[in-house]
């Protein structure tokens, strides 16, 4: 997947979640003409105006959920149950369901994310097949 694509969907997903632009260390008095956004604790609330362009420019995770997944043969072969951002705050894994039908009898497995051509608007995982992923171990979540 596209470097620009990966950081405007975690970019989006950490706004969405509130933990974009964190400021550890001491809060400073805004410049003179500045406008002051709120602070709680040691953490900036909001956005600056460059944020939410960059946002606007991005995909909400909420959107990504539940999505079809296609290879690049457009043929169906799975739908995004959830994605999985990693300690260092990257976009890392998503978790597709392969199997089942209307919710019953899921089977879950994970990919990582650099393996999508692409997300949104489409997700496509190329040179996949639906039996291939089927193949793949079982994921379950722990907590």
């Amino acid at each position: 997947m596209n470097k620009n694509l990966q950081r405007r969907g975690l970019v989006g997903a950490l706004l969405a979640i509130g933990v974009a632009d964190r400021t550890f260390g001491q809060a400073s008095a805004p410049a003179p003409g500045a406008s002051s956004r709120p602070v709680a604790g040691r953490m900036v609330l909001g956005v600056t105006v460059a944020e939410t362009e960059l946002v606007a420019t991005g995909y909400r995770a909420s959107k990504l959920l539940h999505k079809e997944v296609y290879n690049d043969k457009n043929e169906g072969i799975g739908k995004i149950d959830d994605l999985v951002i990693s300690t260092d705050g990257t976009l890392s894994i998503a978790v597709l369901n392969v199997g089942g039908f209307l919710g019953m009898a899921k089977h879950l497995v994970v990919v990582p994310v650099r393996n999508f051509k692409q997300m949104a608007p489409k997700a496509i995982l190329p040179n996949a097949s639906k039996d291939q992923l089927k193949a793949l171990p079982a994921f379950e979540y722990t907590t």
